[in-house]
């Protein structure tokens, strides 16, 4: 068994995953199964390490002391040099010591050391650093008197905010091809071979609903939940306490619905592999590379809506879909399930860089549920973002629009009634807003952290076009009047929530994507240690989850036209409270991992997390 290296408390050089920045870092406790130090940055900041990854301060200080003591030698060299000139060219002679009097002045005051590894060249930057300030990814700190400045550029990369500070600071300028610059850096630089940087294996410690027990069980209480509440809208009395009755198993499944289901799953895939649309590259994944995504969501939706018109025309009976529903539901959640095993096996020859951080922990079942590959593709299909809006969210509506007819077909209505056309319309406005920004999704964690698995797929597939569609499936049935004075009312509190969902989600993304966007000039953020700023202005200092409160008085708006006879209209409304009350607690505890220091002031400046005044 290896033995540390590295005791607790040590003061150490510990690299930043995914780049070659290192950091001063204190060691606080070792995993003798993982190999793992759990080192703390300046800022808070908790991160796990493997060894290569952490080096010791002298280490640094030894190359820097390297590089001083040959400088002189080699000035001394030149000055020899100098001497021997022939007497023909004294003022090129006066020239060149004048030269070397400036480069001997810059000598004192830094020292530059290139270090070459097989993996990545970098150029580290040491500042000796007497009573000085330095910043951690734009956050300042005072430092001690005996601390070393350590600044890696990454070469290979585009240069950043952060890389164009440090050009700055030390007045460095782009290499050119002149004989002037190559001597230059031929002379200030000592190359060191140094070992190549190892990939950091990051296993996923904190298991979330429940661990192995909880998501095993919830593969299960999720498709029996769906049957329920649609086995409960179909009875007379749909009282949470009375039980529906079970139906037959042969009576659950139909080949027709299933088959219709998988047409619908391929129809929208190729509306999605249609060259129109732009296309855009996501965030940063963990090595760096950026993926590439066709943002064509509203055109699939336009040719969904001219198809299903074409279906209309033809006299198609649009309300098989009502008549057949528990079916469908049934075919989504076998098709969901089949997906998700495909899914599984293609991870397990993943590179363990493309692996999800959820969903990593080595345990099947729940890598299986979380999802253990951040973005299967085929070739440049991305499984987990097609499905993140396509079949399930276009779906919903073409759901909502069959109950609509069903209404007016059992009912014998000429219009559907006020309630239907609420929720259809609420409804609508919030899928179109979806496709019509679907960009911005490629900033939420269900892109950039979670797995696609069992609980994307059945979520995307089944959960959202099957239970999302509650409200008017539960009107077919038990048709609900409304007033207009009442109408405008919950309109207007849609409207509301609309436009809170609508404006904090547009700020979250336009500052992620662009922090130096002229028209953020007015948004005041905190800086973090991972480059990030956290808005402390706008509605992200309102409450530190604006767009949660949206989504919940729009969830309240589409079940209000259902009426107050049964509370199953509003099983959506409490579900979504549940939901992002999860996700906020979960947001909250990977916020403060990540940012540290950083997120308890954020805490501190906007204490309310949805709810303003109350939670």
């Amino acid at each position: 068994m290896p033995s540390r290296k590295f005791a607790d408390g040590e003061v150490v050089m510990g690299r930043w995953p995914g780049s070659v920045l290192y950091y001063e870092v204190q060691v606080t406790s070792y995993d003798d199964v993982a190999h793992l130090y759990t080192v703390k940055y300046k800022d808070g900041t908790e991160l796990a390490l493997k060894e290569s990854d952490i080096r010791s301060q002298s280490s640094f200080k030894h190359r820097k002391s390297q590089s001083s003591s040959s400088s002189p030698s080699r000035r001394s060299s030149s000055r020899s040099r100098s001497r021997s000139r022939s007497p023909g060219r004294p003022a090129r002679g006066r020239r060149r010591s004048a030269s070397q009097s400036r480069e001997h002045k810059d000598d004192k005051k830094k020292t530059i050391i290139q270090e070459t590894s097989l993996a990545l060249p970098v150029l580290v930057l040491f500042k000796p650093s007497e009573n000085n300030t330095k910043r951690y990814n734009g956050e300042p700190e005072t430092t001690e008197k005996n601390d070393t400045s350590c600044i890696i550029l990454e070469q290979k990369l585009k240069p950043d905010l952060e890389v164009k500070r440090v050009l700055e600071q030390y007045s460095l300028r782009s290499r050119k091809d002149d004989k002037k610059k190559e001597e230059f850096f031929s002379e200030k630089k000592t190359f060191v071979a140094v070992k190549p940087i190892e990939k950091v294996s990051m296993k996923t410690k904190e298991l979330e609903f429940g661990g192995r027990i909880g998501t095993f069980m919830m593969m299960f209480l999720l498709p029996a939940t769906v049957l329920y509440l649609l086995l409960l809208c179909k009875q007379g009395d749909p009282s949470l306490l009375n039980f529906p009755p079970l139906p037959a198993l042969e009576s659950l499944w139909e080949w027709k619905a299933f088959g219709i289901f998988v047409l619908w799953f391929l129809l929208q895939a190729v509306f999605y592999m249609l060259p129109i649309g732009k296309v855009v590259e996501g965030l940063p994944l963990s090595n760096g590379r950026r993926l590439q995504y066709r943002i064509n969501g509203f055109y699939a939706f336009i040719l969904t809506a001219a198809a299903v018109g074409v279906l209309l025309y033809l006299e198609f009976e649009l309300h098989y879909l009502y008549d057949h529903f528990m079916q469908f539901a049934v075919s989504a959640a076998a098709f969901s399930l089949a997906l998700s095993i495909y899914l599984y096996v293609r991870s397990l020859k993943a590179p363990e860089e493309d692996l999800a951080p959820g969903g990593n922990s080595g345990y099947f079942i729940y890598d299986f549920f979380i999802g253990h590959e951040l973005n299967p593709r085929i070739g440049s299909f991305d499984l987990k973002y097609f499905c993140e809006l396509r079949p399930g969210l276009i779906g919903w509506v073409v759901i909502n629009l069959a109950m609509l007819l069903a209404e007016m077909k059992i009912h014998n209505l000429s219009v559907p009634s006020l309630s239907m056309i609420l929720v259809n319309s609420f409804q609508l406005l919030y899928v179109v807003d979806a496709l019509w920004n679907e960009e911005a999704v490629l900033t939420t964690m269900d892109i950039t952290h979670d797995g696609f698995g069992f609980m994307l797929a059945f979520g995307d597939l089944v959960w959202v076009p099957f239970v999302y569609s509650l409200q008017a499936f539960y009107l077919v049935g038990h048709p609900t009047t409304i007033t207009w004075p009442i109408a405008v009312a919950i309109t207007v509190l849609n409207c509301v929530g609309y436009y809170i969902f609508r404006s904090a989600n547009s700020q979250k993304n336009n500052f992620r994507r662009n922090p130096a966007d002229p028209k953020l000039a007015n948004l005041k953020f905190i800086p973090t240690a991972t480059g990030k700023g956290l808005l402390v202005t706008g509605w992200w200092g309102f409450v530190r989850h604006p767009n949660y409160l949206g989504d919940i008085i729009m969830a309240l708006a589409w079940s209000l036209p259902c009426g107050f006879n049964h509370i199953l209209p509003y099983f959506y409304v409490i579900y979504f409270i549940c939901l992002l009350v999860h996700r906020e607690a979960r947001d909250e505890h990977h916020c403060k991992q990540k940012y540290g220091l950083a997120w308890e002031r954020y805490c501190q400046r906007v204490p309310y997390r949805i709810f303003p005044y109350i939670y």
